[in-house]
Formats: structure tokens, C-alpha cells, sequence
């Protein structure tokens, strides 16, 4: 009758949370990277033809969300770049409110087509705590949640 064998008592949770803390370092994975960039590109191309209020909307997201990233140290954006992209999403929000169109013109499409293009690199660069501090920021803006929205996120070392 032999003895079962005892495994060294590590407690669980720490390594867990090593293993996440080492993840979070780590970019997104190209296969979601890939995907939430497909999803932006395809309602990037829908607005171009005429598109739907949530294709503005997820294209709002990203601009944001690329400003949010772009100030933590991962991807430019100019702030020509930003201004053009603002105006053209809230053209975009303005004829869908008064004509339900939803759509961009010609220079409207290549403004945010550069800040998707930057999003999209920081997807596949950025470490995933920056995507998701960026992305709890824009929780919190979207429900006018408790906290400063504008308080800076940490900058990369």
C-alpha cells in the first residue's frame, strides 16, 4: 500500500495571478487582434456605402480608444489627424440624427481610415493592460461612471 503522491502546495491563486500579470504584458492575440480589426474595416466600408448608427458608433469607439492607447506610449496620431477624424465622426452622427443616413464622405473615409490604421497597429503591439485600461475608460465615459475619465493612463517604461 503505497502512499499517493503529494504535489508541492503552491497556493493557487498566486500563480494565477503571476500568469495573468505576465499576460497582461503581452499584446492581444492576433486572432482577436485580427478579428476586432476586421469588424472596424467592415464598418469602416459600410459607412462609406451607407451604413447603421452602430457602425458610428463602433468607429467612435476606436477613435477613442486609439487617442487612449496613442497617450500611453503605443502608436502616433497627429492632432491634425484627431481633429479630422472628430469632425468627420460627428458629420457622421449629425446627418445620421437629422437624414438618418449613416454615412462618410470621400474625406471623411480616408480621416478615420488613418486612425482605424493606427488602432489596428495597436491592437497587434500594444500590451494587453494598456488596451484594457483604455477600454475601462471608455466604460466609464460611456456611463459616466464614477472617477476621472481624464486622468492620465500609465505611460509604458
Amino acid at each position: 500500500m503505497g502512499d499517493m503522491a503529494k504535489t508541492i502546495p503552491f497556493p493557487q491563486h498566486k500563480t494565477t495571478r503571476a500568469r495573468r500579470q505576465k499576460a497582461e504584458l503581452l499584446p492581444m492575440p492576433r486572432a482577436n487582434a485580427d478579428e476586432l480589426a476586421l469588424q472596424l474595416h467592415l464598418a469602416l466600408a459600410s459607412l462609406r456605402a451607407g451604413g447603421a448608427q452602430h457602425d458610428a458608433q463602433a468607429l467612435l469607439h476606436a477613435h477613442v480608444l486609439a487617442q487612449s492607447i496613442a497617450g500611453a506610449g503605443y502608436g502616433a496620431l497627429t492632432p491634425d489627424q484627431v481633429r479630422c477624424a472628430d469632425e468627420a465622426i460627428l458629420a457622421c452622427f449629425a446627418r445620421g440624427a437629422a437624414e438618418s443616413v449613416w454615412r462618410f464622405d470621400e474625406p471623411e473615409f480616408e480621416a478615420v481610415k488613418a486612425i482605424v490604421g493606427v488602432y489596428d497597429q495597436q491592437l497587434q503591439s500594444a500590451p494587453f493592460w494598456v488596451l484594457a485600461e483604455a477600454s475601462e475608460r471608455l466604460e466609464r465615459m460611456r456611463t459616466g461612471g464614477a472617477g476621472d475619465t481624464r486622468q492620465p493612463m500609465r505611460k509604458h517604461a
